[in-house]
């Protein structure tokens, strides 16, 4: 069963209050950052593509490679699929992401059909394709699906403000962090993205696209 899905501001905001009243520290987070953003983007090739550019690289290089791409014409799914090595490195991309973006581009998923299906399901179908983790693929349900309760425990921007806002001695591993996040349930995508938030603040640093 497909759950909640995040559609506006005010769906934002009331999976914020919801954290704010079920655990002090997101409320405190809270008057830190500020008003929540609504990070939807439409979904589909593009957006899953975007996100395998941003794995494990900064804010200002995934965008910058993303730029370079659009001006080269290799967000078409057609083009990057018959995209050579030496085309995918002058706009930025590793021999690994241009292997990664091709199998993609080459993938049969039904990105229409995605939205019908459970998060569980929407994950297994997304890691099928090579390049596709976990991470990534909760970073498409969660932004380009608009999925309520999503998290993404392998970003090392939600372990490091996890940390810091939960004064824990250590950064919290993927699978301590994901059972931490199930008292979040059902809006665990909006305690990312106050992480996330709370993570600028608190870090003075970037945090994910």
């Amino acid at each position: 069963m497909v759950g909640r899905i995040i559609t506006t501001l005010d769906c934002v905001a009331e999976g914020a209050d919801w954290l704010a009243r079920a655990e002090p520290r997101f409320a405190h987070a809270l008057t830190l950052v500020g008003p929540l953003p609504l990070r939807r983007q439409p979904d589909g090739f593009t957006a899953l593509l975007d996100a395998i550019v941003g794995q494990q690289v900064s804010v200002a290089s995934a965008d910058a490679i993303w730029r370079r791409m659009e001006a080269a014409g290799l967000t078409d799914r057609a083009t990057l699929a018959i995209a050579s090595d030496e085309a995918c490195r002058a706009v930025g991309l590793s021999r690994q992401k241009a292997r990664y973006g091709r199998a993609l581009a080459d993938s049969a998923i039904d990105f229409d059909a995605l939205r019908g299906l459970p998060d569980a399901q929407v994950v297994e179908v997304l890691t099928d394709v090579p390049g596709i983790g976990m991470w990534t693929a909760e970073i498409y349900a969660m932004f380009a699906l608009g999925r309520a309760d999503v998290f993404a425990p392998g970003d090392l921007a939600l372990q490091e403000a996890a940390r810091v806002l939960f004064d824990l001695p250590d950064r919290p591993k993927e699978r301590a962090l994901r059972a931490m996040a199930e008292a979040w349930s059902p809006w665990r995508s909006v305690a990312a993205t106050l992480l996330w938030a709370y993570y600028r603040v608190a870090k003075s640093r970037e945090g994910i696209r």
